[in-house]
């Protein structure tokens, strides 16, 4: 891809994340004209002015309730979108996906137990992703640990130790699940783990925003060694790069990023496996291009998918996770299928 096309469809992404920002402000179980949003808009933000007796209860439903959803579901959906794309650099397989390391089983263990045993309790209300959070952090140390035990680690070792841990923390959730007698516990596990946007707030959108953008932007900065990665520790030695350490320190900035997106929002599947395959198969595989196109794609897509949720069922909300599954897995085999037969007509 060219500069001049990527910068144009850089612009086109941007466009089109404003027009589906808006579409989601103004589409729900009540229905807000764009005028009026566009009103409150400008007196919030430029006059200051927060309410009044006209469209006190417009600004509450804009402002304190959809509008940190929409934020919330740009930063999930641009951070799971990048650290797929960095997952499948790190271990050099496309069908990787920010939770193939063990992360969303380690977050899942860490829920179970919080909601299931009253693990981390007294860290207050949100302890349930708190517990995630931990949980998912470490698994991911581990996961290193393992690796580079015997030598240092490669792809094919964090793959697999990753893949092992999570079958524990798999066996391990059941394990207290099965042996647990609480029924409104066992439900609340079930919808956390389908995903959900619903608890986003300002307060906790202050502190994932600016660590979301920070993330993303160190790891754009790696294009270079990202694209190193696909060709191999080899090539890289004798380029005078040393891939373990990169390895490493992707995969922590990864798992920082993703311990606090399952803090927010529970456990999304399918996104970083789907947007940045999605992605490489329109714009090739460098990562000065894939890193911003995937986590604008990854945006859109989230807030598409978070409005759906909100409007399939009248008076209801669909969990966001069970959604995404229901698109993603049908998509993913038909992209799996095309590529397949084009492969094959070579």
């Amino acid at each position: 891809m060219t500069k001049n096309k990527f910068i144009l469809l850089f612009l086109c992404l941007i466009l089109l994340l404003i027009a589906s920002f808006f579409l989601a402000l103004s589409y729900g179980n009540a229905q807000i004209p764009l005028d009026s949003i566009v009103d409150i808009v400008i007196n919030h933000l430029v006059y200051g002015i927060k309410s009044n007796d006209k469209n006190g209860a417009l600004y509450d439903i804009i402002w304190l309730l959809r509008m940190p959803r929409i934020v919330l579901a740009i930063c999930v959906g641009a951070g799971l979108s990048v650290c797929g794309v960095v997952m499948q650099a790190i271990v050099k397989n496309p069908l990787a996906d920010p939770y193939i390391l063990g992360i969303s089983s380690g977050a899942s263990l860490g829920a179970t137990a919080a909601v299931l045993l009253g693990i981390g309790s007294t860290l207050g209300e949100n302890f349930v992703g708190i517990s995630a959070f931990m949980g998912a952090l470490g698994i991911s140390f581990l996961v290193l640990f393992i690796a580079n035990l015997g030598g240092p680690a490669n792809s094919v070792k964090l793959l697999l130790a990753g893949m092992a841990l999570s079958a524990i923390c798999s066996a391990f959730s059941s394990f207290i699940v099965y042996f647990a007698n609480n029924m409104e516990g066992i439900q609340t596990i079930t919808y956390w783990l389908m995903g959900s946007l619903a608890s986003a707030s300002w307060p906790l959108l202050s502190k994932l925003v600016p660590l979301i953008l920070i993330c993303i932007f160190l790891l754009w900065s790696q294009a270079k060694i990202l694209n190193l990665m696909l060709l191999g520790d080899d090539t890289a030695i004798t380029l005078g790069y040393n891939l373990q350490i990169y390895r490493q320190s992707y995969l922590l900035i990864t798992s920082l990023m993703i311990g606090t997106i399952v803090y927010a929002s529970g456990v999304l599947g399918f996104v970083g496996l789907l947007i940045p395959h999605l992605v490489r198969m329109l714009i090739g595989t460098d990562h000065k291009y894939l890193i911003p196109v995937s986590a604008l794609i990854g945006a859109i897509f989230l807030i598409v998918c978070d409005l759906s949720c909100r409007i399939i069922l009248p008076r209801a909300e669909l969990p966001i996770g069970l959604l995404i599954s229901l698109i993603g897995a049908p998509t993913f085999i038909y992209m799996m299928i095309r590529k397949t037969y084009s492969f094959g007509s070579k």
